[in-house]
């Protein structure tokens, strides 16, 4: 009998660890599909601020709090200015989130297919590729969700409260991360309470768990005191715009196809069905989870990607529910379900690769049809351009205004630009009304001569006394964006109409 039982829990953990090992191939896969596209383009415009904060570590930013900006400092250090390195980091996130998913199935009761098929549906997933593909908050942000939700279904199946621990840890640095991390924290407390899981509220771990969350947030909760809760301001008027311009409107309907790719609806339907179901019983919070994240998202009119975080712990349960329902059919029809199911994931594959990751040549067809599904790739085309027309204007003055000139960004990524590409034209670093750039602040002295990029020419000729036409933005692939279309021209400047405090303080704007 203890032969019996010695060779079960050996030809256990075998088959545990193949299942692993497959699940790290997927990822592995993923991460090199990145590492072999991800320099196709250049920089985006986000990246760019990033990467500019990064070289001012903080416990705290105005757009965002300070994980992101401190991994970016990490690739630099390691990799210097490389964006496949920066962008790395982002891929191996989402290399993690794919195993987690594959995880969370086995600990629902999956074996070998219903860990594959999960991995497989987070992977395709819109966001979750577009994550691996850009260094953006939002990719780490994914990652500590689905941290969360697989040390809670942990937490589920073994009944041991230690994993408080983890699940604090892990929303802490969530926190640290992305704000709206704070929602899926509110979705546990209302799993916690509307289930028998309300009895950890007994626990002293669930405490020492949630101690641990608020110690990790308390440093950047102590910068935003310092500086007037400034992200707070930026949220709101980042939302307002939001709404403004329509981005919030389209909620529901996105969540056909944004969070997760539209070929696996049906396996994350059957995944929210399975909590709510008498067999998920055990894992009911989950549910509640996903549901009361939904219900805070569209209460308070979130974008539709705010919820792709939340999709993989209900792909992974519908992975289990499609294994389970193969085994009860007759060996033909599951070999028929098995085929479409499969074939359904590779074209999800076919099409998230096709519209999210950059292997198209600029300006192809198929480039074209990427660009009006999603805007990112615009906004990595031109900026080593942008920085060499500055460069030309600061080359055209007399010797006196290049020794004292300083360089005015409109936005984040024209001086996250500048600042990158700048050192190799001798250029100062940029500055910029906008996000962290407002309080770095404009130098001492002040400037007296200005090359200002990316505002209009109302605007300078309002603020300044004299500003000349000096160039214009272009790119070599004649790509219509933001820089190159809607504020292309290039001015020299002089002569402030308000003092430089007054003017600081008007050209404050967030982006």
């Amino acid at each position: 009998m203890h032969v019996e039982t010695e060779a079960r829990r050996k030809g256990t953990w075998l088959a545990t660890s193949s299942d692993t090992a497959l699940l790290l191939l997927i990822a592995a896969a993923t991460i090199l599909l990145h590492a072999l596209t991800n320099s196709r383009y250049g920089f985006h415009r986000d990246e760019l601020a990033t990467v500019d904060d990064a070289h001012y570590l903080a416990w705290g930013y105005v757009a965002y709090p300070p994980v992101t900006p401190f991994i970016a400092r990490l690739a630099i250090a390691m990799f210097g200015s490389s964006l496949v390195g920066l962008r790395f980091f982002a891929s191996l996130a989402q290399g993690v989130a794919i195993v987690l998913s594959g995880c969370m199935a086995r600990r629902l009761g999956g074996k070998r297919t219903a860990q594959l098929a999960a991995a497989l549906a987070v992977a395709i997933a819109p966001v979750s590729m577009a994550a691996g593909a850009l260094f953006q908050y939002v990719t780490f942000d994914y990652l500590w969700w689905v941290l969360t939700a697989y040390c809670m279904i942990r937490l589920l199946d073994s009944e041991d409260a230690r994993w408080w621990l983890a699940i604090g840890a892990a929303i802490g640095l969530g926190m640290l991360t992305k704000y709206t991390m704070g929602f899926l924290a509110v979705g546990i407390a209302i799993a916690v309470l509307l289930t028998p899981a309300r009895r950890y509220l007994k626990s002293g771990w669930l405490w020492a768990g949630m101690a641990l969350s608020l110690a990790i947030i308390l440093p950047n909760v102590i910068w935003q005191a310092q500086h007037n809760f400034i992200s707070l301001d930026f949220l709101n008027h980042i939302h307002a715009r939001d709404i403004r311009i329509g981005r919030t409107k389209n909620f529901l309907i996105e969540q056909l196809f944004v969070p997760a790719n539209p070929v696996t609806i049906p396996m994350w339907a059957a995944g929210l069905w399975y909590y709510f179901s008498r067999k998920g019983k055990q894992f009911r919070p989950i549910g509640w989870m996903f549901v009361t994240v939904f219900l805070l998202f569209f209460a308070a009119r979130g974008r539709g990607y705010y919820m792709a975080p939340a999709y993989p712990m209900l792909l992974a349960a519908g992975a289990v529910a499609w294994e389970k329902r193969l085994e009860t059919l007759s060996p033909a029809r599951a070999h028929v379900r098995r085929i479409a199911g499969w074939t359904a994931i590779a074209a999800g594959a076919a099409l998230a690769v096709a519209v999210v990751v950059p292997i198209a040549p600029v300006g192809s067809a198929l480039w074209q049809l990427g660009s009006k599904v999603q805007d990112d790739w615009r906004e990595e085309i031109g900026w080593p351009d942008l920085v060499a027309a500055v460069a030309r204007v600061r080359d055209s003055l007399p010797a006196e205004d290049r020794a004292n000139v300083k360089i005015l960004a409109g936005n984040y990524g024209e001086a996250g630009a500048v600042d990158l590409y700048g050192a190799a034209y001798g250029l100062p670093k940029a500055i910029s009304g906008t996000n962290s750039f407002w309080l770095r602040g404009y130098g001492d002295p002040p400037p007296e001569v200005l090359i200002v990029t990316g505002l209009s020419r109302r605007f300078v000729d309002l603020h300044f006394n004299s500003c000349q036409l000096a160039g214009h933005v272009t790119n070599r692939f004649g790509v219509l964006n933001e820089e190159s279309r809607d504020h292309p021209d290039i001015f020299v400047c002089r002569g402030n109409r308000e003092p430089w405090p007054e003017f600081w303080n008007k050209i404050k704007n967030y982006g």
